[in-house]
């Protein structure tokens, strides 16, 4: 008897955890940075740009790509293709990247549970030194942490899809955007937080470059698990009797909230307990942001609340970021299960735990590489530099195979399904789609500006990264 897939129970079981696949570390963290060091509201604006005209339309494809064919991304690209050898090849390619992307989230929301850790016990001035985040990475007691969410994310997945993923999603999600929402509240009173404000929505159209532009469609394309077999799979889990188009709207309205509101949170949180703060200074990395400056920041709340009062604040915020990280490793463990029970006929128990150890054998080394050996910290060299196999993880699978990913699914839709079979898909449960503007945008565009656009970003990180 074939295993049970699962579904989504509804269209807004499905909205939560599409969503919370997408709502990560770098909408809380990255994006608030980035929006403040490239034009404030310029920024914003390029952003909303892009993912309108570039991010929706490639978000339907890989949604309708997966109802179609009730399959994840392998199943997926080789059934709508007829059995295509090629397209089989990237279907894999679609279920490698988030089995690394997992990896390299694994070791990132272990570290957040040791912070956690800390600052419930009294460490946030521990974590405020500027040894912290080294002397923290390279403790073998991370291996604890690491079978401890490695267990916590495996009973998740067990439950399925509507007992596991969405239950999550429902849970957490609205508790995410109540917590967000409240510290957002919260600071925005705060003294000095106008600086914060100013530096974040005030636009400075002088900053604006083609850097710029394409790190705007890079972080839109990320922040939204374009490229990763996440929609694909979720899609296959998607009823044929809810619109594409109208969920997929409200994913990306959804995701984009966060990330703005996360902004507002940020920015003025800095300024206000440090006025002195220079944005140059910033780093546009979530993993130095979150783990490196902020505890810093939350500390320097002592003189106003206390030193009490300062550890609630820190422990609500990484209490925050980690549901967002938790939501996103769970979606992302999920690509590779659903491809186990599809193309080699597991059951979930057994492709759970088949996976499982899989994430185990490849999150073990990535643990390592920062500092707990030497031969992983220093696991190769490209960029001019030394990198650890921890970075070369991050740089392949995260930073540079997504928008390659979705190249491919454009080119996939337009040329091999054609345009007139991917509208015939996200005209079920849709009647309005049929004729309508959008339908012309993405028919005109899936095949000719939105490929053309990412071929150009995954052109632009190889150069930046590896040259």
């Amino acid at each position: 008897m074939a295993e049970d897939r699962g579904q989504f129970s509804s269209k807004l079981g499905f909205i939560l955890a599409a969503a919370g696949s997408a709502v990560g570390l770098g909408n809380l963290v990255a994006f608030p940075v980035m929006a403040s060091k490239n034009g404030g509201a310029a920024f914003l604006i390029i952003y909303l740009f892009c993912i309108a005209f570039v991010c929706y339309p490639v978000m339907m494809a890989e949604i309708a790509m997966g109802r179609r064919s009730q399959r994840n991304p392998v199943g997926a690209f080789t059934e709508i293709s007829g059995g295509m050898k090629r397209w089989r090849l990237v279907g894999m390619l679609g279920i490698l990247t988030p089995f690394m992307i997992a990896v390299f989230y694994t070791v990132i929301t272990v570290w957040l549970v040791v912070y956690l850790k800390e600052i419930s016990t009294g460490g946030l001035g521990m974590l405020a030194e500027d040894s912290a985040f080294g002397e923290i990475v390279a403790r073998p007691s991370l291996f604890y942490y690491l079978a401890l969410l490695l267990v916590v994310v495996f009973i998740i997945l067990l439950g399925g899809v509507k007992g596991g993923i969405e239950r999550l999603a429902k849970i957490l999600m609205p508790t995410l955007a109540v917590m967000l929402l409240l510290l957002t509240v919260f600071v925005l009173t705060l003294d000095g937080a106008s600086a914060g404000i100013s530096y974040y929505l005030v636009p400075d159209f002088s900053k604006v470059t083609l850097t710029v532009v394409n790190g705007a469609v890079s972080h839109a394309f990320f922040s939204l698990s374009l490229g990763m077999g996440i929609l694909i799979t979720y899609g296959s889990y998607f009823s044929k009797e809810d619109s594409i188009p109208q969920s997929t709207r409200m994913v990306a309205m959804a995701d984009t909230s966060i990330a703005f509101f996360a902004g507002l949170l940020i920015l003025p949180a800095i300024f206000a307990f440090d006025p002195n703060t220079n944005t140059d200074d910033l780093s546009t990395s979530s993993v130095g942001l979150i783990f490196s400056f902020l505890p810093k920041i939350f500390l320097s709340m002592q003189a106003a609340v206390g030193y009490t009062g300062a550890s609630v604040a820190a422990l609500a915020f990484f209490t925050l970021v980690f549901f967002a990280a938790l939501t996103s490793l769970v979606s992302i463990v999920e690509i590779p299960i659903s491809c186990w029970i599809d193309e080699w006929k597991f059951s979930r128990r057994k492709a759970v735990l088949f996976q499982a150890v899989l994430l185990a054998v490849f999150a073990i080394p990535a643990t390592m590489s920062l500092g707990i050996s030497d031969f992983f910290t220093n696991f190769t060299f490209y960029g001019g530099v030394s990198k650890s196999f921890f970075d070369l993880v991050s740089d392949v699978f995260y930073s540079t195979i997504l928008p390659l990913v979705g190249f491919t699914v454009c080119i996939f839709s337009a040329y091999q399904w054609k345009v007139s079979g991917l509208s015939a898909e996200l005209s079920i449960g849709d009647d309005n789609f049929e004729g309508s503007r959008l339908q012309k945008y993405m028919n005109f565009s899936l095949g000719t500006v939105i490929p053309a656009v990412l071929l150009i970003v995954f052109i632009s990180t190889v150069y930046q990264i590896y040259l």
